[in-house]
C-alpha cells in the first residue's frame, strides 16, 4: 500500500483454483541469497519478493506472501527450483505482520516445523486480530469512520453487514501466531550468518528491517545489505496508518516513527537495498532523503489545507491521490482516512495544526 495511491485490500476468493504449474520467478542476488517472486491476488503491487537465505542449518525465509493456492504453488516451486523443499526450510523471518508478507508463514510451519519469528509489537496485533471474532472488526470500524467525520452512507454498508451477520473472514484472523520474538539490535540465531534486527516502525508498529553484516558478494561499497520489508522501496512510499486496539486511549505518532526509522537506516548505508515489493537497489541514503523531503513537502501541502477546519475525512477527501477522490475505491477510502489522520496526528505533535475545541465528530486546524 503506497501513501499516493491507496488500493482496495484484496481479500482471497475460496473458488480461486491453484495454478497448475507456475513457473516461478527467480532472482540470485548472490552470497546464497536469493528472491523469489509471489503473487498476490488482485492488487496492483502484483507480487511479494520473498527472500532465501542459506543458513548452516538448511533454508530460511525472509516473509512468505499471501495466503493463496497460487502463491502457496508458486514459492513450493521456487524453493523446488533452487534445489530445496518447504519442508527443508529450517525457519521464517517476518518483517511485519501484513498478509502479503506472514500470510503463508502457517503454511510453512506446518510444512517444515519451522520457527516463525517478528517483532512483538506485530506479534501483538496477530494475537488481538485472532482473537476477535469478524464482527468486532465491523463495530471498530464504524466507529472509527464516525469518530473521522465520514458521511453515514459510507459508514452504513458496514452497520449493515454487521447487523446482518454477513461478516466474511478478513485476512489476518487465522495468520499464525509466532513463535519466536524479533528483539532490536540483536542478532537472529541463524548458523553461519549475521542477519541484525534494525526495528524501524512506522508502516506498522513492529515492523522490522534485517541487516545482513556480511560483505557485498559483488564487493560494492558499503554497509552490508538490507532487506527493508516494505519499510524502504524504490519507488514506493509505504502506507502510514493506525493500529490501535479498540479502547485504546494512546495517541501514537506512526509517521514520525517512520521518518525516525528512515533516518536511522539510512545511516547504516547498506551496499545494497533488497526490499519486499519492486526491486533490489543500490544508495540507501539517498532514497531516505527523497522520502524525508517528499514527507515534509506533503506535510506542509496539507497544513495549507487545514486553513479550513477539516475532519480527518474531509482532509482525505482533499488530499492528492493517484485518482480524484470519486473514484478511489471503498475500502481504499478507509485507508486514506487512516494515512490522513496520521498525518493530522505528526502536524499536531509538530504545533502545526490543533483540533478544533467543541467540533464533533473533531475537525482540525493550523497554527
Amino acid at each position: 500500500m503506497t501513501e499516493t495511491t491507496p488500493q482496495p485490500i484484496p481479500r482471497p476468493t475460496p473458488e480461486t483454483p491453484p495454478h497448475p504449474h507456475p513457473t516461478p520467478h527467480i532472482t540470485d542476488h548472490g552470497g546464497g541469497v536469493r528472491a523469489i517472486k509471489v503473487p498476490i491476488p488482485d492488487n496492483p503491487l502484483g507480487h511479494t519478493l520473498v527472500h532465501v537465505l542459506d543458513t548452516d542449518r538448511g533454508p530460511v525465509l525472509i516473509d512468505t506472501g499471501w495466503d493463496d493456492p497460487a502463491s502457496w504453488d508458486t514459492l513450493t516451486a521456487g524453493l523446488a527450483a533452487l534445489g530445496t523443499a518447504v519442508a527443508d526450510v529450517h525457519g521464517v523471518v517476518i518483517t511485519h505482520h501484513h498478509p502479503d508478507h506472514h500470510g503463508l508463514s502457517g503454511r510453512v510451519r506446518e510444512a517444515s516445523g519451522a520457527w516463525i519469528a517478528m517483532h512483538a509489537a506485530d506479534a501483538e496485533v496477530v494475537v488481538r486480530t485472532r482473537s476477535a471474532e469478524p464482527a468486532v472488526w465491523f463495530d471498530y470500524m464504524s466507529e472509527k469512520l464516525a469518530a473521522a467525520g465520514a458521511p453515514e452512507e459510507h459508514i452504513a454498508p458496514l452497520r449493515a453487514a454487521r447487523e446482518g451477520g454477513r461478516v466474511r473472514t478478513l485476512p489476518g484472523l487465522s495468520a499464525a501466531v509466532p513463535d519466536r520474538e524479533i528483539v532490536p539490535g540483536e542478532l537472529l540465531p541463524l548458523p553461519g550468518r549475521r542477519l541484525r534486527a534494525v526495528w524501524t516502525p512506522g508502516h506498522t508498529p513492529g515492523h522490522v528491517c534485517l541487516h545482513l553484516e556480511e560483505a557485498h558478494p559483488a564487493g560494492l561499497p558499503g554497509n552490508g545489505r538490507l532487506f527493508s520489508g516494505d519499510h524502504l522501496l524504490p519507488g514506493i512510499s509505504p502506507h502510514i496508518g493506525l493500529y490501535e486496539a479498540p479502547g485504546d486511549t494512546r495517541v501514537t505518532d506512526p509517521l514520525g516513527d517512520y521518518l525516525d526509522s528512515l533516518e536511522r537506516v539510512g545511516r547504516l548505508a547498506p551496499s545494497e537495498v533488497l526490499p519486499a515489493h519492486q526491486y533490489a537497489f543500490t544508495d540507501a541514503p539517498a532514497r531516505v532523503r527523497e522520502l524525508l523531503e517528499h514527507h515534509e513537502d506533503r506535510l506542509a501541502g496539507l497544513w495549507r489545507l487545514l486553513a479550513e477546519p477539516l475532519t480527518p475525512w474531509g482532509l482525505a477527501e482533499r488530499m492528492e491521490w493517484n485518482r480524484p477522490w470519486e473514484q478511489i475505491p471503498y475500502g481504499s477510502r478507509n485507508i486514506a482516512v487512516s494515512e490522513a489522520e496520521a498525518h493530522l496526528r505528526r502536524l499536531v505533535k509538530q504545533g502545526r495544526a490543533e483540533a478544533v475545541p467543541g467540533t464533533d465528530p473533531v475537525a482540525y486546524r493550523a497554527l
